[in-house]
């Protein structure tokens, strides 16, 4: 029956039809509107380019699995939707690019695809099952396939598991419940964001806010704003600093020690990726210059050597080769006298 399904799937499709076991039962629910999969945060979805959903439900032996899969323009899209849906008590998996589970639930992400598996019951192969149906999904290529670094600049030490949030618009801003306005952020700007809890080294916890703006220029000009910000209900910490295009912010009931230490966490590097320009190449490398250079003295040394040592020796048999070409000794010709009586 699976081959006979396939025929009646569209080209577009984002689930396989078996894998692990499981094979499909009935026909797939698909569309391209957010709002059958999930009506209540549809504009998040959007936010995130969301593109096309399958539903489907799949038995293995008396079993049931029912999965939803969301596919977005890109692996950032996706990201940006498995962080919006991961919720703190979840456990972290190894699945696709990352995964996270709790009870019956498994919800993952791989390329520019999200998805959430719901298992009647859950085994101790229910994991290595997920894993190819991973490896099944459709890939994505090229810079669809590129994940956001923003989030690689947020510190690991004291981040409260499960809380990172990457953000690339207002609606799934505002599902945070942030104390911050959207307008402090200006999402006219298109920044990105990535938002975490983080705990203090002593009681307390705070918020931080990466926002990474298009330019430094940008941020420089919205650093003033963040810097004047109050701290929570008038306690705690509220610092803010620039590293490059992203503003960091701080907020928290957590000492300023401790907020500074987060702080100093997150510093700005640009990443180089590997199709872009290093400036790198035989030419411009100044490593192969100074060898090139050590290169050109050691042969010009050598041929130093060589033509004084021809000019010695040619100066020194020249003469004998030709008197004893004449018949005469090399030291035959006159004697020089020394008049000195």
């Amino acid at each position: 029956m699976p081959s006979l399904l396939a025929q009646t799937l569209t080209a577009s499709r984002i689930l396989p039809v078996a894998f692990a076991g499981w094979e499909l039962a009935g026909v797939p629910q698909q569309g391209s509107d957010p709002r059958k999969i999930d009506s209540a945060s549809s504009n998040v979805l959007k936010e995130d380019r969301f593109t096309d959903f399958e539903v489907a439900t799949y038995k293995h032996d008396n079993r049931t699995l029912t999965i939803k899969a969301a596919r977005f323009e890109d692996a950032a899209g996706s990201y940006a939707a498995f962080t919006f849906y991961r919720q703190p008590i979840m456990r972290e998996e190894d699945i696709g690019a990352l995964a996270a589970s709790l009870n019956d639930r498994v919800l993952f992400f791989s390329g520019n695809i999200l998805v959430d598996a719901r298992f009647d019951r859950v085994t101790g192969m229910s994991g290595t099952q997920l894993r190819e149906l991973a490896a099944r999904l459709p890939k994505a290529k090229g810079p669809a396939a590129v994940l956001p670094t923003l989030p690689s600049h947020l510190p690991r030490k004291q981040l409260v598991q499960g809380t990172a949030r990457y953000i690339i618009g207002p609606a799934a801003y505002s599902a945070l419940s942030v104390n911050l306005s959207p307008e402090l952020i200006d999402f006219s700007k298109s920044p990105e964001l990535v938002w975490a809890r983080f705990n203090g080294e002593a009681p307390g916890s705070a918020e931080v806010l990466l926002v990474a703006y298009p330019t430094p220029h940008i941020a420089i000009d919205k650093l003033t704003a963040y810097e004047q910000l109050p701290a929570p209900s008038g306690r705690g910490t509220s610092i803010a600093k620039r590293t490059g295009p992203i503003v960091v912010l701080v907020r928290g009931n957590i000492s300023r020690s401790d907020a500074e230490k987060i702080l100093s966490g997150v510093n700005y590097d640009a990443n180089v990726t590997w199709n872009e320009n290093a400036g790198q190449g035989k030419r411009d490398n100044i490593g192969n210059l100074v060898i090139a250079a050590l290169g050109l003295a050691a042969i010009l040394f050598i041929i130093s050597v060589g033509a004084g040592a021809v000019f010695g020796f040619g100066r020194f048999y020249l003469p004998r080769f030709r008197a004893k070409k004449a018949g005469k000794t090399p030291d035959d010709g006159e004697l020089t006298r020394l008049h000195l009586s």
